[in-house]
């Protein structure tokens, strides 16, 4: 497969698995800014939302001061954030609409629909009334983007790097959002407001579909260690870390070539950490220094995959 076309199909899965995620943390965060907060917490929600995206010092720049809808603006219709459902749906048409003979017309209408869609709402009307309803919009035109691409698809090369690309994005992901939000809630654990961490601890589960996984699996009480272990070792909850990373590993194995052996080595290496690794000696390392470190393995990851199939980028 020509390298440019993997780098479009690749992109492309990659910037709508970002949308839905922007749209999943976005969703939980407005549902949480409705119980009774004071404006410092309200703030520091809203604030742990740019910081999972890296986008706080961009925000400030542009807007100053913190505010529910400043924020969603700002992550949902602003084109110059690279990082807006905006862009990021946008990003994704344009990469299919390159390389349309590599992917079912189902796929592209999909895709195509999807922006047209969302290029004719209203940002004044959506963020007034309808922002929940746009949330559920945006997953759900993901959910039938991966449905249309498995159901129509040609399991081919082109299939393997749009599901690498998926899981690769989806790792990152759950990594960033566990971080960042186990940081926040220990921080008002420590203050002993016990229905708050419930609450806290509930919405960092929905934001990745995994609320009644937990409930499922362990039958008791939300505590810290049992969510971190659903959302880091659990291969069976299909946003996790380590399903994320048996994907990657295996359908990077079905592309490999003759420059991709060391790629394929790490990938193998992280996947089998998570397979065979224990939530106790992720704590005694410390869950921010693993993830911190995990988010480094997965962007070096990320380069080598470019190095190795992808288009090379060139200074300008």
């Amino acid at each position: 497969m020509l390298s440019r076309t993997a780098d479009h199909l690749y992109w492309m899965a990659r910037y709508t698995e970002r949308a839905e995620n922007i749209a999943r943390m976005l969703d939980v965060n407005s549902r949480m800014s409705l119980l009774p907060q004071t404006s410092e917490q309200i703030e520091q929600g809203w604030g742990a939302v740019l910081g999972i995206n890296g986008l706080q010092e961009t925000y400030r720049d542009l807007h100053g001061s913190i505010s529910p809808e400043k924020v969603l603006r700002f992550m949902v219709f602003d084109r110059d954030n690279p990082s807006s459902i905006h862009s990021c749906l946008y990003a994704s048409r344009e990469n299919i609409r390159a390389v349309r003979g590599s992917v079912t017309s189902e796929m592209w209408e999909m895709q195509n629909s999807t922006w047209l869609e969302f290029r004719a709402l209203s940002p004044e009307k959506v963020i007034g009334s309808d922002i929940g309803e746009l949330f559920e919009w945006v997953k759900h035109r993901s959910h039938l983007s991966r449905g249309v691409t498995v159901g129509t698809m040609l399991q081919d090369e082109a299939f393997r790097f749009i599901r690498m690309g998926s899981f690769l994005e989806r790792a990152d992901n759950t990594a960033r959002i566990l971080d960042v939000k186990y940081q926040a809630i220990e921080l008002g654990a420590k203050e002993g407001d016990a229905a708050s961490e419930y609450y806290q601890w509930s919405a960092l589960l929905r934001s990745v579909s995994g609320f009644e996984a937990y409930r499922k699996v362990y039958r008791d009480l939300i505590t810290p260690r049992r969510v971190a272990e659903l959302l880091v070792l659990r291969a069976d909850m299909p946003r996790s870390l380590a399903r994320s990373l048996k994907e990657v590993y295996t359908n990077l194995c079905e592309v490999a070539n003759r420059h991709s052996g060391e790629t394929e080595r790490r990938a193998g290496e992280l996947h089998s950490s998570l397979r065979f690794g224990r939530i106790e000696d992720i704590f005694d390392v410390g869950l921010h220094d693993y993830l911190t470190a995990f988010l480094g393995k997965t962007a070096d990851l990320g380069n080598r995959i470019a190095q190795d199939f992808l288009v090379p980028v060139t200074a300008d």
